[in-house]
């Protein structure tokens, strides 16, 4: 561990991890951990994936595809956005060379 950053404890599927981070990183890592032990219980409580190394790659399966989807949302959005602006944009200056027109 590196001077600025200390031990923090993290629960996982009742087995305590410590983890080195930085104080400004603690709360983040926290958050993180509650939410990966939520998808580990949600697996390990259904029945199907037996054994904690399993259940923590089904559930990384299961973030990562979830990241994917929002990423794919995300860029769609973005996508349809600049879209939306250049269309604005267009309008804009047809109003604009409009008014220019009226003034001779």
């Amino acid at each position: 561990m590196s001077e600025d950053t200390r031990p923090t404890n993290i629960t996982i599927l009742d087995k305590e991890y410590l983890i080195a981070c930085t104080e400004e990183e603690e709360a983040a890592l926290q958050k993180s951990a509650r939410y990966l032990d939520s998808k580990m219980r949600e697996i390990r409580d259904r029945g199907n994936v037996v054994g904690a190394d399993r259940i923590a790659v089904m559930a990384a399966l299961n973030m990562a595809h979830d990241l994917l989807e929002s990423k794919t949302d995300n860029d769609t959005l973005n996508h349809s956005m600049g879209d939306r602006i250049r269309s604005i944009q267009d309008k804009i200056e047809q109003a604009l060379n409009r008014g220019k027109q009226l003034e001779f």
